[in-house]
């Protein structure tokens, strides 16, 4: 059961101005970004921060993507995010984003430079607010977005659920 109702769920994200988030999924609002100042070039992000909401939408989802920087996912509200993370060695990793601790959930997961990450809520849940952090920032040609067949044919054990986390036909990269 959630801890967060839908109702309170949809007054968290108008108040907090979230948006959705294009290609990927979810809703979205920045809350940081730094511009460098020299010896970094003027204009260069520096780092950024965003809120994150996912819903009970069927289509309310963080896509399979990378970026060229590491990403630090944060837990804030609501239900638990499972997360899926597909490392270059091969790897598969499946940690759950939320607020049982004890329980084997994370508040935070750090997601390395060239790992494919995506995330859901967790069964019968209905809303988690979650923020990212990336240093240095977000810029749209950071980000690549995962190909089904790709990605199945990388990981074919996790083939249900990069399923579940890729948009056929979505854009390659972020507008």
């Amino acid at each position: 059961m959630s801890a967060i109702s839908r109702a309170d769920g949809e007054a968290i994200i108008e108040l907090l101005g979230l948006e959705p988030i294009p290609v990927e999924g979810g809703l979205f609002h920045q809350t940081w970004r730094l511009t460098a100042e020299a010896p970094i070039p003027v204009g260069a992000v520096v780092g950024t921060a965003i809120y994150v909401a996912l819903t009970d939408d069927d289509d309310s989802f963080s896509a399979m993507h990378r970026l060229n920087e590491v990403e630090i996912w944060h837990f804030y509200a609501g239900d638990p995010v499972e997360l899926l993370l597909l490392q270059p060695d091969g790897s598969i990793g499946r940690p759950v984003l939320g607020p049982d601790i004890l329980g084997g959930q994370h508040p935070q997961v750090i997601v390395p430079i060239g790992t494919w990450m995506g995330g859901a809520l967790a069964t019968g849940c209905t809303f988690a607010l979650f923020g990212t952090t990336m240093a240095p920032g977000f810029t749209p040609g950071s980000f690549e977005t995962g190909v089904r067949e790709h990605l199945i044919r990388g990981w074919p054990g996790a083939a249900e659920r990069i399923t579940r986390l890729t948009r056929p036909g979505a854009p390659l990269h972020m507008p």
